[in-house]
């Protein structure tokens, strides 16, 4: 069996810098990992996996994949916007004002709780954040295209509460509000959580709010 130590330094020869990536990680299959390689790995931030059976060694970094990448699922829920298209169902106006409770037919999409939502068609007025969707007086976290749920949407703090009747109304789509920022992290973290026609309505979103 050999051995990884400070000796094998060519293993070691990129900047700190470019080892920050998310996945920085040596697999020692059948060798010993000695102390110096191991503190020159923790000081540059890199994962040492080892083990003597391969298999082992894949469901090590299978599992640290896995729990990376639901710590960055944590860490950008906020930021990353799913995209929607929402209409009005104006015989379901339970609240027009702060906050807003209606009924709505999700046309395109997938509305979430927390979700941003404005009226391109009444110059991208912001009514708000989704905080709940009830389906069949049962509350859900998400809704997809062809349901009617009813949501709730409370004011965006500092700013005055929007009425429905006067800032939107049933002739207006609702949709979410996304910017380069929040496509991103849906690209990097929740990619499997859009369907292909999910990312064709986030194209015709970027058109809408022009970005780029």
């Amino acid at each position: 069996m050999d051995s990884m130590s400070r000796g094998n330094r060519r293993i070691f020869t990129m900047k700190k810098n470019d080892f920050k990536t998310r996945y920085a990680t040596i697999l020692a299959f059948d060798v010993k990992i000695e102390r110096d390689a191991q503190e020159l790995a923790d000081n540059l931030g890199v994962k040492i996996f080892q083990a003597d059976i391969i298999y082992h060694l894949f469901d090590k970094f299978m599992a640290y994949r896995e729990e990376l990448k639901q710590k960055k699922r944590e860490e950008f829920k906020n930021i990353a916007v799913f995209p929607c298209k929402l209409r009005v169902l104006p015989q379901f106006i339970f609240n027009s004002r702060d906050p807003i409770v209606v009924g709505v037919m999700v046309e395109a999409g997938i509305i979430k709780e927390g979700t941003p939502i404005c009226v391109p068609s009444k110059e991208f007025v912001d009514l708000g954040i989704v905080t709940s969707i009830e389906n069949n007086h049962k509350p859900v976290e998400s809704a997809r295209k062809g349901m009617e749920v009813c949501i709730k949407i409370e004011p965006i703090s500092g700013e005055s509460p929007k009425m429905y009747g006067r800032h939107f109304d049933e002739k207006d789509f609702l949709v979410s509000k996304i910017s380069r920022q929040s496509i991103d992290a849906c690209k990097d973290y929740f990619r499997d959580d859009l369907l292909k026609t999910d990312w064709q309505l986030m194209v015709e979103l970027k058109k809408i709010f022009q970005i780029l």
